[in-house]
């Protein structure tokens, strides 16, 4: 079983109880249970601060209170932001989102061997054309 990638959608609806497709939650379970670690990348802070700055994401604390608090579940490790991952981003194969963070999302999951769990349609047809393992949620 491969480790799994948080996208930032999957982050904020796990965080906020949201319910995410029987797949996804199975996945999780299943990781959890074999003691294989979740990430969620460190681009994904930067997202959230985007959301909660531009007013599209109200957290009840500060954006970086309710980031760390996402490490504190078991086994949910942060995917750290390295050069070569930031390079890989910007040399994904096929024809990956335009988007930055997707790009740095995608070039992560690629980097760990993990399974990408997102709802974002973009990330969701990039993995559709064989380029990263990804899961809807």
């Amino acid at each position: 079983m491969s480790p799994v990638l948080l996208d930032t959608c999957a982050v904020i609806w796990l965080a906020h109880g949201d319910k995410l497709a029987d797949d996804a939650v199975a996945l999780l379970a299943d990781s959890a249970k074999s003691g294989i670690v979740s990430h969620i990348s460190a681009i994904t802070a930067w997202e959230i601060g985007l959301l909660v700055a531009r007013q599209r994401l109200q957290l009840g604390t500060t954006p970086e209170r309710w980031f760390a608090r996402l490490f504190d579940a078991p086994l949910v490790q942060l995917a750290e932001l390295f050069p070569n991952r930031l390079i890989a981003a910007s040399f994904l194969p096929g024809k990956p989102p335009r988007d930055p963070a997707d790009r740095i999302i995608a070039a992560t999951a690629r980097e760990l061997g993990a399974t990408l769990v997102t709802r974002d349609s973009l990330l969701l047809d990039y993995g559709a054309q064989g380029h990263v393992n990804v899961m809807a949620c």
